[in-house]
């Protein structure tokens, strides 16, 4: 295969995949709701932490913007910079949900064991499918701004900017679904 047609079908590739992870997140929240109506449920506010997360996020998919921006302006130096900013914030989503996680233990909120309530068990669930693929659009942002010091990406040729743009927006936009859902849905 040519790299032409590999380009031509890199972008349908993407959204087929985000289509599939999309309905993992659709059928993990539709059993949510159906557990909930079950009863025996409990009900507990979000750690603070969730909170700071989806700001941070947020604010990365700002900076990828940016990145997009500068690389399709042909201001590759300042494209890698913000690559690199979207990295360090995507790092700072983590450590965020980490201390999150925390706060729930510290409030007697499990996964497994004695105290075990499926509303924490899903909490976890979902929070964890999404950071790890959160992890893999972190790969992606760290592959595409090594890519960027080498300079293989400029205004005529930025797929790979944009595809990881796409799936980072994506992992953004899913996010702030899940944080809605949990905050709303209880």
């Amino acid at each position: 295969m040519s790299i032409h047609a590999q380009n031509k079908a890199a972008k349908p590739m993407l959204w087929i995949s985000m289509a599939s992870m999309a309905m993992v997140f659709a059928g993990l929240t539709s059993a949510y709701v159906v557990r909930r109506a079950e009863g025996d449920w409990m009900e507990f506010a979000l750690p603070d932490s969730m909170y700071y997360a989806t700001g941070i996020l947020a604010l990365s998919s700002i900076t990828m913007i940016l990145a997009q921006r500068a690389f399709k302006f042909g201001k590759s130096r300042m494209g890698s910079i913000y690559l690199l900013g979207t990295f360090i914030l995507g790092i700072g989503f983590l450590i965020a949900q980490y201390f999150g996680w925390d706060n729930l233990i510290g409030r007697g909120i499990y996964f497994t064991g004695e105290d075990f309530n499926a509303a924490g068990g899903f909490l976890y669930v979902l929070t964890f499918v999404h950071i790890c693929h959160l992890i893999g659009g972190l790969i992606a942002v760290l592959v595409t701004w090594i890519k960027s010091l080498r300079g293989a990406y400029s205004a005529e040729n930025m797929l790979g900017v944009e595809l990881t743009g796409i799936f980072w927006h994506f992992l953004d936009i899913l996010w702030i679904y899940l944080f809605l859902f949990l905050l709303f849905i209880r």
